[in-house]
């Protein structure tokens, strides 16, 4: 692109993309100082929005940075495409249900719609100028990553970490699967509180309130507080069961609040986790009504078939005929969802497969001690999740595509059979045990369920480092320098990596932790195509383009939510405007300068690069704490301010008169301007890649010999050109600028309009050498005096 014409970012995002990956500008190679990257792997789900732009942006600003600051960023991509889901998405997209198809078929399906799905996904990441090394790319469903998934099972049932139970599950009935504690999410529903009229063995009647009238045939005890003084007598008596053909005993327990209801509740099999641990205190029998699919089973009596809606409904128009319903009160309450599909949960008792780690707790807390939390504040929701574990890990899932257990069961002795590591990856549907089992017998039971796809996106350190693979553990690499995700995932991603990594490696995955939040819509919601409130990266990046998209993300901070704004978008294009214009002017008035730092530098020079060193320092230290919004806040305000507005301002007289002004004053302004241009560039370059790339090949990478600026050196603070005494003195030279541009705007005159400007002696003398400078660019007759402006007669006139 040449300089004469105007900046065409669709054109130039284009070309550079297509360079960088040509010439494997971003191609890892081991150096002497790494700097790795546990890249998110993003699900296979659906469309990537303008949240996922804004996050995987804000961590490619850090990759951009240290690869200039001379490390060797591994930086691999990866997607993961197994587990609920990706299945959720290939059958929406296929209209299909794997439930009702052969299992291999709908497999086959799934890997077609993903390998089509990731080439979308790439377009977009490249398009955005993630410059991630392709060559390390990982899929969490192929070979390598199904053998890494199940040689940690394997591992983890060898420490005694993993079992099998029939136990209480938490269970999605829509998806159908059982699912793990950190899957839930809090909805708010109306309901009512529905006063129900229960009877003693003597005819008395009491009043339970309940919000889930649906669970009254899973009734199995019923619990008062024992301090409670106006229901304590009924512990030890039995409750007949209303619309049910049997009784209950009454037991204490303190958790009942009295002052809830009517202080007497039912435990039912189950409604929650204290229903839980009283049926386990209490030794009782369990009545499981609801069946997988979320309907009501035999144990239900005559609303056996019923879905949990229906059997609501049905159940309270039976007890308001019976005359046991009391009251109802409306309310609203929270309720535990799935957070795939939002359907309120429920507890079944199933055979699952579990890791074991709840003995783990203070050395979870302690792992989370050891890393650097960026923003610091995100930690307390790492810290709060650990203390608020209730359940250990559920692994297995009911469903058809994923990682499939590395298990078979002997079906005479029903003793579990581990593949051979070896043979890894299995899949026990299709293939067979290496060896009988111990009693003798080679009659085996397949395993049918998969993994939770976070059991293997926990491993991603450990894919990237390729452990228990053909090549040495990379320990260079691993513990990685950088984990970014979202702060929705702390709970599933950061904290199941932990996990993984302290059980097979007994160390932390990463040194830093790097949370970012949402990007919203401009409402503020969350973006969902149900809502039709998704915004595309395409979308942005043909209205605009690239480096403003990504300007956008550098304008919110770490861990904080924020609504899309455009007119941030519009801000960070009128930048790239600017700066291709600002770089026009002085690349072309650089065309005869030899390139040669000449012995003194005029005072506005020493100025300029003083505040320019200044900002470099600002902007390592903030880039050093992942503050990216602030480096570049500190680096716009100086383009803006000090750069475009003032100095290239000051120095035009200095270019334009060569024979007034002299060679060595031309020549100052042009190694100024060349070095902060140059620093200029660098310094946005992490933000705003191809705009600076487009500048830098037009004029500096055949000078600094360089095939892109973003393995060239990032600016340093340099000691040298720290000279307070220029920067006091050219700081006011631009307060005297200020004063009369101000003054020339009141008086509604051309900037170029000539005036007489009068300075005290103090002021002159301050000033020094850059009076001929401030004469220039004020157009002004300076006279020593008190402080004054005014027109020139000629202006006057």
């Amino acid at each position: 692109m040449e300089l004469s014409k105007k900046y065409n970012a669709s054109e130039s995002e284009k070309k550079w993309s297509d360079y960088w990956e040509k010439e494997k500008l971003f191609k890892f190679s081991p150096g002497k100082k790494i700097y790795s990257i546990d890249t998110p792997p993003p699900t296979i789900s659906g469309t990537i929005h303008i949240g996922h732009a804004f996050s995987y942006s804000q961590a490619e600003f850090i990759a951009r940075y240290k690869r200039m600051k001379g490390f060797s960023v591994f930086y691999p991509f990866g997607f993961d495409d197994n587990g609920l889901p990706t299945e959720k998405f290939v059958e929406k997209k296929r209209k299909i249900k794997a439930s009702k198809m052969d299992r291999n078929e709908f497999i086959k399906i799934c890997l077609e719609e993903t390998l089509r799905a990731e080439e979308e996904y790439k377009k977009v990441w490249k398009s955005l100028g993630i410059s991630c090394d392709w060559n390390l790319f990982y899929s969490t469903i192929s070979p390598k990553v199904r053998k890494i998934s199940q040689l940690s099972f394997i591992e983890l049932f060898e420490q005694g970490r993993e079992y099998r139970k029939e136990a209480p599950t938490i269970w999605c009935p829509d998806c159908q699967t059982a699912i793990s504690q950190v899957e839930l999410e809090d909805k708010e529903f109306d309901s009512t509180f529905n006063d129900v009229l229960f009877e003693t063995e003597d005819g008395k009647k009491i009043v339970i309130s309940t919000t889930r009238p649906e669970l009254i045939p899973a009734c199995v005890a019923v619990i008062v507080n024992p301090e409670d003084k106006k229901n304590n007598y009924l512990i030890g008596k039995k409750i007949k069961v209303p619309l049910m053909d049997y009784s209950v005993q009454v037991f204490g327990d303190k958790r009942v609040d009295p002052n809830k209801g009517s202080g007497i509740v039912m435990n039912c099999t189950f409604g929650d986790q204290v229903d839980m641990e009283w049926w386990k205190a209490f030794n009782l029998p369990l009545r499981i009504i609801i069946n997988k699919y979320g309907k009501l089973n035999e144990k239900a009596g005559k609303f056996e078939g019923l879905k949990l809606k229906e059997a609501r409904k049905s159940i309270l128009e039976e007890l308001k005929t019976k005359n046991l319903l009391k009251e109802q009160r409306p309310i609203k309450h929270a309720v535990n969802v799935h957070e795939r599909c939002q359907t309120p949960i429920e507890f079944l008792v199933t055979k699952q497969w579990f890791i074991k780690y709840l003995d783990l707790k203070d050395e979870f807390l302690k792992a989370g001690k050891t890393l650097n939390w960026f923003p610091e504040f995100m930690k307390h929701r790492f810290d709060n999740w650990i203390k608020g574990l209730q359940w250990d890990w559920c692994i297995s899932r009911q469903r058809f595509y994923g990682i499939p257990f590395p298990v078979w069961y002997c079906n005479k002795c029903n003793e579990t059979i581990l593949a051979d590591k070896k043979s890894l990856p299995v899949d026990p549907l299709k293939d067979k045990p290496k060896k009988s089992c111990k009693c003798g017998s080679t009659d085996f039971i397949p395993e049918k369920d998969i993994m939770d796809t976070w059991a293997t996106s926990s491993l991603t350190p450990l894919i990237n480092a390729d452990w228990k693979g053909k090549t040495d553990f990379n320990k260079e690499i691993f513990p990685m320098s950088l984990r970014p995700q979202g702060h929705d995932i702390i709970t599933f991603w950061a904290f199941n990596t932990i996990v993984k990594s302290l059980l097979h490696t007994k160390k932390v995955p990463w040194k830093d932790i790097m949370i970012s939040g949402w990007g919203l819509d401009s409402k503020g919601k969350k973006m969902s195509k149900s809502k039709g409130n998704v915004i595309t990266p395409e979308q942005i990046i043909q209205r605009y383009s690239a480096d403003a998209l990504r300007y956008w993300a550098s304008t919110i901070n770490l861990g904080y939510d924020a609504p899309f704004q455009e007119k941030d978008v519009q801000t960070g294009q009128k930048l790239i405007t600017k700066l291709w214009n600002a770089s026009k002017f002085s690349i072309m008035n650089l065309e005869d300068f030899n390139g040669k730092k000449p012995k003194e530098l005029e005072l506005m020079d020493l100025w300029i690069l003083h505040k320019f060193n200044e900002t470099i320092q600002n902007m390592t230290k903030h880039f050093d704490a992942y503050e990216y919004g602030k480096a570049k806040s500190e680096l716009e305000l100086f383009f803006w301010n000090d750069f475009t507005d003032n100095y290239l301002e000051i120095i035009k007289d200095r270019i334009y008169n060569e024979e007034k002004r002299g060679k060595q004053s031309k020549t100052s302004a042009q190694f100024t301007l060349e070095t902060i241009l140059l620093g200029i560039l660098k310094g946005f370059a992490p933000i705003m890649p191809f705009i600076t790339e487009e500048i830098y090949q037009l004029y500096f990478a055949k000078k600094e010999k360089q095939k892109s600026i973003h393995v060239s050196a990032f600016p340093e603070f340099q000691k040298e050109l720290e000279n307070k005494k220029a920067f006091d003195a050219g700081q006011k030279a631009i307060e005297v600028i200020s004063k009369v541009r101000k003054f020339k705007a009141e008086k509604h005159v051309s900037l170029k309009a000539e005036i007489i400007l009068s300075l005290e002696k103090e002021t002159t003398n301050s000033i020094g050498t850059a009076l001929d400078d401030l004469k220039a660019v004020c157009n002004a007759q300076i006279k020593e005096g008190k402080f004054e402006l005014k027109l020139a007669e000629t202006e006057q006139k």
